[in-house]
C-alpha cells in the first residue's frame, strides 16, 4: 500500500489556512470598527495572498482564481484606490467566508457553491473606483534602489509588481525596468529571472523601512539602498504608467500616507548600501513554534496522569513499608513528586490557550444578529488573553454563541423603546473572561430591560411547567429559561422561538463540569455566568473519607475545614440542620447520608466539616469523617465509563489502585435545599428561625 507523500504537506497547507483564515476576518473586523491602517490592511492582505500561494502548490484553481480577486479589491485597498467604506467591508466579510468555504470544499473534495462565487466575483467587478486626489509637491529625501530578482523569488510564486506597490506605500516613486539582461527567445529560461529594477523613492522613511518591504524575498533577491539629497520633484499621479527601457509599462494605483512618511525628528542617517544579505532582526523578536499534531499531545497528557497514579501507588507502597520521611527514600520519592508535579504543569500548559479564538467571532455574530432584529448593538470584549484548556475552548463557542444571540433578542429593547426609557439607542453587550479560584468565569452581560419575570411565570403556567400558584423565589422564575422547550418569543424566528437556545447552553455547560447563574433587574440588563474548570484533565482536591469510602472534594470549592460544636447545631426539622457560624447559620449536610452510603447521620461534633462555597455564593458545611490531605489528581470521566451518578462530578485513581468519586459540590449543596426550604431561606429566613430556637 503506497501513501502520498503529499498528503502531509497538502494537510499543512489546510491547517495554516485555518489560521490563516482566522487572522483574515479578525483583521476584517478591526477595519470594520474604523482600524483601516496599514498594518492591519496589509495583515490581512497578506492572509488571502498566502492562501492563493499555497493553493497555487496544490493546483486548486477554483480557490486561486477567487483569492486572486480577492486579493485585488485588498491591493486596492492598501493603495488607497478603495475606501474601506461599510458597503466595501461588508463585502470583503462575505468573500472571506467564501474564501473559507473554498478551503474547505477543497479540502473535503465536496464541490463549492458556484453561483454563489460567480456572484460575488460579479460584485468585486463593480466596486467603485474612486481615487483621492493628487497631492501637491514636495520635498523628500531620496532613495536610490537596486532591485534585481533570483530566480528562487518567483518558485516561491512572490511577485515583483505587488513588492513594488508595496514600497510606494512608503513615499512618492519612480520605476525605470533594467531588461538588458533579457535573452534571445531561443535562449530563454522559463524559470529564470532577468530583470532589474532601478527605483527613486522620495521618502523620509528609513533604510529599515525598506528592508521591511522585501524582508520575506531578502534571499532571493539582490537589493542596493543608497540615500541622496533631497529634492524636490512633482508626485506620482494615480493613475499614471511607468514605461521600462524595452517598453514594459505599468500602472500605479495613488499612495496613501503611513506614518513613516512623517518627517524624522533625528539626523538623518549617512548613505547606506545594501548588499544581498538580509536585515538582522532582534532575537527577542523570534517565537520558535512547531506544529504538533493534537492527538501527540493529548497522548502524551494521557501518559503524565498515568505518571501522576503511579507516583502517587508509590508513594502509598512507602507509607505501607513504614519507610522513615528522612530516609533516603522518601526524599527522593518526594523530589519525585515535585518533578511529576512540574512535568504534569507543563504539559497541561502545552494545551492552554487564550479565549481570543473564540471572542473573535463573536462581533461578526454580534454585527449580523443586530441586522436581522433592526437593533443597535456595541459588544465589547474584555479578557481575550485569559487561558483554558484546548478542549474547553473548542467546547464553549456554542453556549456563547447562544447567549449572545439571546441577549441581543431577547435581552436589548429596539432603539425606539430605549430612547423612550431614556436609555442610548444603541445597546451594550459585554463578553468578559478572567480566572477565578482555579476556575475560568465568563460573563454575558447587557444593558437591556432584564428578565421579564411575569411574562416568564405566565409562560410557564401556560406550559405546565408550574402551578399557578407556585411560590417561587425570583431566581427560582430566572432559571424557568433553561427549561427544555422554553421560550418567551411570541414568533418563531431565525434567531428564537423554539425554546432550544439556553437549554442547549445549560446541558453544554454541565458536560463541561461548569454551572451557569443569571442576574437580572428589571429596567437594567441581566448578567449570565458560566463558571468552567480550567482543564478536564487534572483536579487539585482534599481526600476525605465517610460512610467507608474515599472521596474527592475540588479544593477551589474548600473555604475553610472546621471542628463543629454540638451547641451550634440546630435542627429546622427532621431532615434539615443548620450550624451557627459567625453569626449566621449554614446548612448542614452529612456528605455519607446525602449519597447513601449510611442511613443514619454522622454525630457533627464527632466528625470533621468543611465550609465550601458553590456558584452564586451559596454555602453549606459538609460532614465527613476524616480528612486525609490535598493531592492532584486525574480526572477520569464517570459518564463515559459506567453512567451519570448525581452528586458525583468524576472519578480518580487512588495510590492504592482505588477508584475515588469526585464530589459535585454544587449538587450536594442544593440538596441542603431540599423539601422546599431554598437557599434564600438560609439567608433570609433562618434567623428569626434561629432565635425562636434558642429562646425557646
Amino acid at each position: 500500500m503506497t501513501t502520498d507523500p503529499m498528503a502531509a504537506i497538502r494537510e499543512t497547507f489546510f491547517q495554516e489556512c485555518e489560521e490563516q483564515l482566522a487572522a483574515l476576518e479578525g483583521g476584517l473586523i478591526l477595519m470594520e470598527t474604523g482600524a483601516a491602517d496599514s498594518e492591519t490592511v496589509n495583515a490581512v492582505f497578506r492572509a488571502v495572498h498566502s492562501i492563493k500561494g499555497g493553493a497555487g502548490i496544490f493546483a486548486l484553481d477554483a480557490l486561486v482564481r477567487f483569492a486572486h480577486v480577492f486579493e485585488t479589491s485588498l491591493d486596492q485597498v492598501r493603495a488607497g484606490a478603495l475606501a474601506p467604506a461599510p458597503h466595501v467591508l461588508n463585502m470583503l466579510l462575505r468573500a472571506a467566508d467564501v474564501l473559507a468555504d473554498l478551503v474547505r470544499a477543497a479540502r473535503s473534495g465536496k464541490p463549492a457553491d458556484e453561483q454563489r462565487i460567480a456572484a460575488l466575483v460579479a460584485e468585486f467587478a463593480h466596486l467603485g473606483d474612486a481615487q483621492p486626489p493628487p497631492k501637491k509637491a514636495r520635498i523628500m529625501p531620496r532613495w536610490e534602489i537596486s532591485f534585481t530578482a533570483l530566480p528562487a523569488l518567483y518558485a516561491k510564486a512572490n511577485e515583483t509588481v505587488l513588492l513594488l506597490r508595496e514600497l510606494q506605500l512608503l513615499g512618492e516613486m519612480h520605476v525605470s525596468l533594467d531588461a538588458s539582461r533579457l535573452p534571445e527567445l531561443g535562449m530563454l529560461d522559463p524559470e529564470g529571472a532577468y530583470f532589474t529594477w532601478n527605483i527613486t523613492l522620495e521618502s523620509a522613511c528609513s533604510a529599515r523601512d525598506i528592508h521591511d518591504v522585501f524582508e520575506f524575498v531578502t534571499e532571493d533577491c539582490t537589493l542596493e539602498i543608497d540615500e541622496s539629497e533631497s529634492e524636490l520633484e512633482p508626485e506620482l499621479q494615480p493613475g499614471s504608467v511607468i514605461t521600462g527601457a524595452n517598453g514594459f509599462s505599468f500602472e500605479f494605483f495613488a499612495p496613501v500616507e503611513t506614518e513613516t512618511a512623517a518627517a524624522p525628528e533625528t539626523e538623518p542617517a549617512p548613505p547606506i548600501a545594501a548588499s544581498i544579505e538580509p536585515s538582522p532582526k532582534p532575537e527577542a523578536s523570534v517565537n520558535a513554534t512547531i506544529r504538533v499534531d493534537l492527538d501527540r499531545v493529548d497522548r502524551m497528557i494521557d501518559l503524565v496522569g498515568e505518571l501522576v497514579i503511579n507516583e502517587a501507588m508509590l508513594s502509598q507502597r512507602v507509607l505501607e513499608a513504614g519507610i522513615n520521611r528522612a530516609s533516603g527514600v522518601a526524599m527522593a520519592l518526594e523530589a519525585l513528586e515535585h518533578l511529576t508535579r512540574e512535568i504534569q504543569d507543563s504539559v497541561m500548559a502545552i494545551r492552554a490557550q487564550p479565549v481570543r479564538s473564540v471572542f473573535q467571532r463573536m462581533p461578526r455574530l454580534v454585527r449580523e444578529v443586530a441586522a436581522q432584529t433592526g437593533k443597535q448593538v456595541r459588544l465589547i470584549t474584555e479578557g481575550e488573553g485569559t487561558e483554558v484548556d484546548k478542549t474547553v475552548i473548542e467546547r464553549i463557542a456554542d453556549p456563547l454563541t447562544h447567549m449572545i444571540r439571546n441577549a441581543i433578542d431577547h435581552g436589548l429593547e429596539t432603539p425606539e423603546k430605549r430612547l423612550a426609557s431614556c436609555k442610548p439607542a444603541e445597546g451594550l453587550v459585554r463578553l468578559s473572561a478572567l480566572h477565578r479560584s482555579g476556575r475560568i468565569v465568563l460573563e454575558v452581560a447587557d444593558d437591556g430591560g432584564g428578565i421579564n419575570r411575569a411574562r416568564v411565570r405566565q409562560k410557564a403556567v401556560e406550559n405546565g411547567v408550574i402551578a399557578a400558584d407556585a411560590a417561587l423565589s425570583e431566581d427560582e422564575i430566572d432559571n424557568l429559561i433553561f427549561l427544555p422547550g422554553f421560550s418567551t418569543a411570541s414568533t418563531v424566528s431565525d434567531i428564537s422561538g423554539r425554546g432550544v437556545g439556553m437549554d442547549v447552553v445549560r446541558q453544554s455547560v454541565a458536560a463541561l463540569g461548569g454551572r451557569i447563574s443569571i442576574a437580572s433587574r428589571p429596567g437594567l440588563g441581566s448578567v449570565f455566568t458560566l463558571s468552567l474548570p480550567l482543564t478536564l484533565a487534572v483536579l487539585d482536591g482534599m481526600v476525605v473519607s465517610t460512610g467507608g469510602h474515599t472521596l474527592i472534594i475540588p479544593l477551589s470549592a474548600i473555604v475553610e475545614t472546621l471542628k463543629p460544636k454540638l451547641a451550634d447545631i440546630f435542627a429546622l426539622d427532621r431532615k434539615i440542620n443548620v450550624i451557627r457560624l459567625r453569626g449566621g447559620y449554614v446548612p448542614l449536610v452529612d456528605v455519607a447520608e446525602s449519597l447513601g452510603y449510611r442511613e443514619h447521620r454522622a454525630t457533627p461534633e464527632q466528625a470533621v466539616a468543611l465550609l465550601v462555597e458553590g456558584e452564586g455564593g451559596m454555602r453549606a458545611v459538609l460532614i465527613v469523617d476524616a480528612i486525609h490531605g490535598q493531592r492532584q489528581v486525574v480526572i477520569k470521566s464517570l459518564e463515559a465509563n459506567y453512567r451519570a451518578v448525581p452528586g458525583i462530578a468524576a472519578a480518580t485513581v487512588m495510590g492504592d489502585g482505588r477508584v475515588a468519586l469526585i464530589l459535585d459540590v454544587d449538587v450536594v449543596i442544593k440538596s441542603a435545599s431540599s423539601d422546599g426550604v431554598r437557599q434564600e431561606t438560609v439567608k433570609g429566613l433562618y434567623a428569626p428561625a434561629m432565635e425562636l430556637i434558642e429562646h425557646g
